[in-house]
C-alpha cells in the first residue's frame, strides 16, 4: 500500500524531486550500484502522519527486500538516529498490520525488509564527504555492546563532494547545482531575486529544466521559504553567540575585579588582582555566554515562529518546524506559538 506525504506541511525541493519514482529509483541505483529500471518495483511508504512524535521523513520506499528512508538536511542534526528510530517503528507497524495483515502476537516469525537510513547533507557547515551517526552515541554510558543500535549514513552533496554518486545519479547532481546557484546569487541580491535568477539560469543551462519549467511558481515559493529559514537560523546562532560573548566579558570583568581584590588582601594587591582577574574573567565569560545563549535562543524561537507566519505557514507547521529545529517538545512550542501568533 502506497501513501502520500502529509499535505499539512510545506514540501521541500528535495521531496518534490524525489517523490517522483524515476528520480527515487535513480538515487537508489546511484547509492547502491544497482541497475533497476522498472519504477513499478519501487513502492513508496512515506507515512501520512509525518508529525508522529515530532518526527518526519522526506522519502521512504521499499524496493526488493530493502526499506530505504532518505532525508535531506541543510542544518547539522546529531539526533538523526533517534529520530529515525521513532519513525521506523511506525513504518514497521504499518508494514506488519496493513501490508502483511499480521499480528506481532502470532507464533510465526514476521519477515521485515532490511532498513537503510540515509541523510543527504548540503549545509554551509563544513562536514566530511561521508560520515555515520549511531544511536549508541546518545547513550549516557556504554559498558558493553549496545543491545539496540541504529546507524545513519550521512552523504555530503555539496560541490566537490561525492562526485561519483552525482555521476551515477544526475538528478542529485543537478539539485546540488541549483542549491549552490541560489546561494551564490543570494550573496549580492535579495533572496527573492536570487531564487528567480537561479531558476532562470538553471532552465537555460538544462539543470532540472523539466522540473523547474513545469513547477516554476511552486519551486520559487518553496525555495524562498527554505533559504530564508536557513538564513534566519544562521542569524539566530550568530546573535546568541555574540550576545553571550559580550555579557561574558562584562560579567568576567566584574567577577575578576572582585576576586582580584579579595586575593590581593591575602597575597598582595598587585599579584592578587592579576590572578583574580584572570580566574574571574574565565568564569564570568562562561556564565555570561550561557545566559546570553539562552536569551538569544528564546528570541530566535520567537523570530522563527513569526517568519513562518509571514510565509503563511499554519500554526501546526510552525509548531513542528520550531520543535524540530530547536529540539523542543511540541507542546511547549505550541504554547509559545499561541502566545505570539496573534500579537502582530
Amino acid at each position: 500500500m502506497s501513501t502520500q506525504v502529509n499535505k499539512n506541511y510545506k514540501d521541500t525541493i528535495f521531496r518534490m524531486l524525489f517523490k517522483d519514482a524515476k528520480h527515487a529509483l535513480s538515487l537508489y541505483n546511484g547509492l547502491t550500484g544497482s541497475n533497476y529500471t522498472d519504477i513499478a518495483e519501487l513502492e513508496f511508504n512515506t507515512l501520512e502522519n509525518a508529525i508522529y512524535m515530532n518526527v518526519k521523513n522526506d522519502i521512504s520506499f521499499i524496493i526488493g527486500d530493502s526499506l530505504n528512508l532518505y532525508e535531506h538536511q541543510s542544518t547539522w542534526n546529531p539526533n538523526m538516529p533517534l529520530r529515525n528510530l521513532i519513525y521506523i517503528t511506525s513504518v514497521f507497524q504499518n508494514y506488519v498490520e496493513i501490508k502483511q495483515d499480521k499480528s506481532i502476537y502470532g507464533d510465526s516469525l514476521i519477515r521485515l525488509p532490511f532498513p537503510e537510513f540515509v541523510v543527504f547533507y548540503n549545509g554551509r557547515e563544513k562536514r566530511p564527504e561521508y560520515s555515520e551517526l549511531k544511536l549508541s552515541d546518545s547513550y549516557i554510558d556504554i559498558n558493553a555492546e549496545p543491545a539496540l543500535e541504529l546507524k545513519v549514513k550521512i552523504i555530503n552533496i555539496n560541490p566537490g563532494m561525492n562526485e561519483e554518486l552525482k555521476r551515477r545519479c544526475p538528478i542529485i547532481a543537478e539539485y546540488s547545482i541549483y542549491v549552490e546557484t541560489v546561494r551564490e546569487y543570494a550573496r549580492t541580491m535579495s533572496l527573492a531575486d536570487a531564487v528567480v535568477q537561479a531558476v532562470e539560469d538553471c532552465i537555460k543551462n538544462n539543470i532540472l529544466r523539466d522540473f523547474l519549467t513545469q513547477q516554476k511558481a511552486e519551486v520559487i515559493s518553496m525555495s524562498i521559504f527554505e533559504y530564508d529559514e536557513e538564513k534566519e537560523l544562521g542569524r539566530i546562532k550568530k546573535a546568541a553567540w555574540e550576545r553571550g560573548l559580550e555579557e561574558g566579558r562584562e560579567a568576567g570583568h566584574k567577577e575578576g575585579h572582585k576576586a582580584g581584590l579579595e586575593a590581593g588582601r591575602e597575597a598582595g594587591l598587585e599579584e592578587g588582582h592579576k590572578v583574580g582577574l584572570e580566574e574571574g574573567h574565565k568564569v564570568g565569560l562562561e556564565e555570561g555566554h550561557k545566559v546570553g545563549f539562552e536569551v538569544g535562543r528564546e528570541e530566535g524561537i520567537i523570530n522563527t515562529i513569526l517568519t513562518y507566519k509571514e510565509f503563511n505557514a499554519s500554526k501546526d507547521e510552525a509548531v513542528f518546524k520550531v520543535a524540530e529545529r530547536f529540539n523542543m517538545d511540541c507542546e511547549k512550542v505550541r504554547k509559545i506559538v499561541d502566545e505570539c501568533w496573534d500579537k502582530e
